[in-house]
């Protein structure tokens, strides 16, 4: 989301950042904001004025529907985009709540949404991705701290071991390798559309029963920056959560 968020820009400084840091009230920030709508009269532009006026009605709309801020504390970005038709723009509003607690209380307007304190606790935290897989299924998670996120899980599609009635070994068997080296280009590129972005990232963990994912890695699949990235391949029983 937030390369998304990087990628858009007002017409003037019309996009409003707002950072909420975790024991702040509600009630308090959203009293500031209706200040900040009274000094947002003086905006000399007509445009830029109602813009500014009706992004921040909208993100004190979205307030309301929070009791409290989250324990890591919670992020607004709101404005009008520009869409492809001249004059025409489209009202946008984002909410974040941080991956760790944030310090810092903030309410920006700019051209662009204000996303260093965030990019810089991604920065700052380190991360381990995780691949649990046989040949059923593969799971894939990242470690933060304590935290583990499943990101995705996908399925091979690859048949058992036995052959189906009146199918020759031979050709069963080719089919399934087939079907193994399908799966396995699946996992790599699930891997690197995943892990490849992720912020310090110091490592990755190959999990599943013994076998398959050692043959995954012979097999080249993953991107040569993850591969050199492996910490350590583990043993287990079982997949998935």
């Amino acid at each position: 989301m937030l390369k998304e968020l990087a990628s858009k820009e007002g017409r003037g400084t019309e996009l409003i950042s707002l950072y909420i840091p975790p024991g702040r009230r509600i009630s308090d920030v959203i009293a500031y904001l209706r200040e900040e709508w009274g000094t947002a009269s003086n905006i000399k532009s007509k445009t830029t004025r109602k813009n500014v006026q009706d992004a921040i009605v909208r993100v004190m709309e979205r307030l309301k529907l929070f009791k409290e801020v989250p324990e890591t504390g919670l992020c607004i970005f709101c404005g009008t985009i520009p869409t492809d038709k001249p004059g025409v723009g489209r009202m946008e509003l984002y909410v974040v709540v941080p991956p760790e607690p944030i310090n810092i209380y903030l309410y920006r307007c700019d051209q662009r949404f204000i996303l260093e304190p965030l990019f810089e606790l991604l920065r700052s935290e380190e991360s381990y991705g995780i691949i649990v897989m046989d040949t059923k299924e593969a799971t894939f998670a990242l470690l933060k701290g304590k935290r583990v996120d499943i990101l995705k899980e996908i399925t091979s599609g690859v048949p058992g071991k036995h052959r189906a009635g009146g199918q020759s070994a031979r050709r069963f068997e080719r089919l399934r390798e087939a079907n193994l080296n399908e799966y396995y280009t699946r996992v790599g590129r699930t891997a690197n559309n995943l892990f490849l972005e992720v912020p310090n990232l110091k490592g990755l963990i190959l999990a599943g029963p013994a076998g398959t994912k050692e043959e995954f890695r012979k097999g080249k699949y993953l991107h040569y920056e993850l591969d050199a990235k492996i910490l350590a391949t583990i043993d287990t029983a079982y997949t998935g959560r």
